[in-house]
């Protein structure tokens, strides 16, 4: 994946844009870090129920600790500090690895957005748009949210300012029509990279992912899959909801990647390490702010060493 950030640089606005969870999780882990003692039982409950109000959820927390568990139950000698080493390890192991180039090869490549209303799909659409002209790509935004006309609006004036082109048709239009629009449009103009903004009725709603299934049959028509990337777009202030969604989604489609917006928004930005977890995704991106240059790729050793208290 292409990275346009020196890793001091990279690691400062981690640590700057994660400052809500490293001061939540430095108050409650201080207290069990703070003196090296020989770990319990105890202590390791503390720990998970401090992992679990970070938003790193049940299941992933438990999959951290268990080793740890059964070490002590064993009776092995583990220090607090050889747990919190320990402990940073186990977290990078979790937090799973892109295999695939960002963005993909392809003539054009395209990204797929998928998420709920409200998560920031769109202007993180926009904000990638942008990133990736910067870099030196060109790219179409494609307004396959027909169900609103707003969507579509807001798309078009997305377009206008990062100077990208936008593919729309009128509301209520077939979604996979537009796809189908969008990416010729790219092919007949050598455009690089199609960025596809998609409708984000509840997850819940039977049509939606009957609708999102047709998308992808017509982007499977016309682009080869390994140029392709479906990404869920996830905001990281509704907590375990973003599970919830991820597992509906994921359900249905093919999902390769994660973005996660308003990671700054939150003192449980463990979530991110949830999502990853439990649905074997790589993190793309992650938002800390409101500019283009705030959408940051994601880089888990930067994100570990934000959130965990030194």
């Amino acid at each position: 994946m292409f990275n346009f950030l020196k890793k001091e640089v990279l690691f400062d606005k981690f640590k700057k844009g994660l400052s809500k969870t490293k001061e939540f999780l430095s108050e409650k882990l201080s207290e069990i870090f703070e003196v090296d003692k020989i770990v319990d039982l105890k202590t390791l409950e503390e720990l998970e129920e401090t992992l679990i109000l970070a938003d790193v959820g049940v299941e992933t927390t438990l999959a951290l600790l268990n080793p740890f568990k059964t070490k002590v139950l064993q009776g092995e000698i583990l220090t607090t500090k050889e747990l919190r080493s320990l402990l940073k390890n186990q977290l990078l192991f979790l937090l799973k690895d892109a295999d695939r180039p960002f963005p993909p090869s392809g003539n054009p490549s395209v990204l797929f957005f998928l998420g709920v209303n409200g998560v920031g799909k769109t202007t993180t659409i926009a904000k990638l748009g942008k990133i990736l002209k910067d870099k030196g790509y060109s790219v179409v935004l494609v307004a396959a949210d027909t169900f609103r006309a707003a969507a579509i609006e807001q798309l078009k004036t997305w377009g206008e300012r990062i100077g990208a082109p936008v593919v729309a048709l009128q509301e209520g239009a077939d979604p996979g029509a537009v796809i189908y629009q969008g990416i010729t449009y790219a092919q007949k103009y050598n455009i690089n990279v199609v960025l596809i903004d998609t409708a984000g009725r509840l997850h819940t709603k039977y049509n939606l992912i009957e609708e999102l299934k047709k998308m992808v049959r017509v982007m499977n028509k016309l682009i080869p899959f390994e140029s392709q990337e479906i990404i869920l777009v996830l905001d990281a202030t509704t907590g375990q909801n973003a599970i919830s969604q991820a597992r509906h989604f994921s359900s249905a489609i093919p999902i390769h990647s994660v973005i996660i917006t308003k990671m700054d928004g939150t003192a449980k930005g463990g979530i991110a390490i949830a999502v990853s977890h439990n649905f074997n995704l790589p993190i793309r991106f992650i938002g800390l702010g409101e500019k283009p240059e705030d959408l940051i790729p994601f880089n888990k050793d930067a994100f570990i060493s934000a959130i965990l208290p030194d």
